[in-house]
C-alpha cells in the first residue's frame, strides 16, 4: 500500500530536476501522477514509461486557459486533484538590479509567481471536489535573504511565501493544507547548467563547503520533504514554512 494510493496528484515542471523527482515520488507511492510541463512530447514520453497511471498535459503556468484546460484533462482522466505540487520555476542570469531588463523581470515574476497564482486559483475548486488535500509550493532559501545580481528570482520568491501564508488561511475550513519548501542549492540543470550561454552555472557561484552538510541537496531529499508535506502525516501543517539547505542559511560551520 502506498501513501497516495488513488489519489491524484498534478505537478508542474514535471520532466527535469526536482519535478521529475516529484513525480517519480508520488507514482512510486500509489498515485495517479499528471505530468505538466511546457513540452508536450518530454512530458508524454515521462508519462509512457510510468504507465497507466500517468497523463501528461501542456502547460505554460503562466497561461490562465492553459491551467483551465490542464486541470479539466487531469479531471477527466483520473478524477480530482488531491495534491498540487507547484514546482515549476525559472531562473535568470546573474545581473545588477540596474542592469535587469523589463523583459527579464517580467518573465520571471510570471512564472514563479503568477504561475503559483494561477495553479493554486483553478487546482482549489478540484481540491474541494477531492474532499480535500494539499499543496505544495516550491520556494528557494532566497526567499529568506536578499542575493546580489538576482533581484527579479529573489523578489518572486519572498512573495510566494505571502501567497502561501494567505491561500493557507483562505483554504483551511476546506480541508485544503498549503505549505512551501524552501530548498538550498539542490543538483539540478536549474544549478549546474549555466542559465545562459557565456554565464556561469548557478552552483559554480556557490560553494557547500562552509554549510554544516558540505555539499549540494539531491532532488530526491526535497521529494521526500514534499511526500511528507502532502500527505497525512503532516495534517496539523499549514502555512509553514519548510527550509532543506544543509545549513546554507544559518551561516559557515565549524570547520572539521
Amino acid at each position: 500500500m502506498g501513501r497516495f494510493d488513488g489519489r491524484t496528484v498534478f505537478v508542474t515542471g514535471a520532466t527535469s530536476g526536482m519535478g521529475a523527482s516529484h513525480v517519480r515520488g508520488f507514482h512510486a507511492e500509489g498515485a495517479r501522477v499528471v505530468v505538466a510541463a511546457r513540452d508536450l512530447a518530454a512530458g508524454s514520453a515521462f508519462a509512457s514509461d510510468l504507465g497507466d497511471r500517468a497523463v501528461a498535459v501542456r502547460l505554460d503556468v503562466t497561461d490562465e486557459q492553459e491551467w483551465a484546460s490542464a486541470v479539466r484533462l487531469a479531471e477527466d482522466r483520473f478524477g480530482p486533484v488531491s495534491v498540487l505540487v507547484n514546482n515549476a520555476g525559472a531562473q535568470h542570469a546573474p545581473a545588477l538590479l540596474e542592469d535587469t531588463s523589463r523583459e527579464v523581470w517580467d518573465r520571471v515574476l510570471a512564472v514563479n509567481l503568477t504561475g503559483q497564482f494561477l495553479g493554486i486559483k483553478h487546482v482549489a475548486p478540484s481540491l474541494r471536489r477531492a474532499g480535500g488535500g494539499s499543496i505544495v509550493t516550491i520556494a528557494s532559501t532566497m526567499a529568506n535573504v536578499g542575493s546580489p545580481y538576482y533581484a527579479p528570482y529573489v523578489a518572486s520568491k519572498w512573495a510566494l511565501r505571502g501567497l502561501t501564508k494567505t491561500a493557507a488561511l483562505e483554504l483551511g475550513r476546506d480541508g485544503i493544507r498549503v505549505n512551501s519548501v524552501h530548498p538550498g542549492v539542490v543538483r539540478t540543470p536549474l544549478i549546474t547548467s549555466p542559465v545562459e550561454d557565456g554565464q556561469p552555472a548557478i552552483g559554480d557561484l556557490y560553494s557547500p563547503a562552509p554549510f554544516a552538510v558540505p555539499r549540494l541537496g539531491e532532488p530526491a531529499e526535497v521529494t521526500a520533504l514534499v511526500l511528507h508535506l502532502a500527505s497525512a502525516e503532516s495534517a496539523f501543517a499549514t502555512g509553514s514554512e519548510f527550509v532543506l539547505d544543509g545549513g546554507l542559511l544559518l551561516g559557515p560551520a565549524l570547520a572539521a
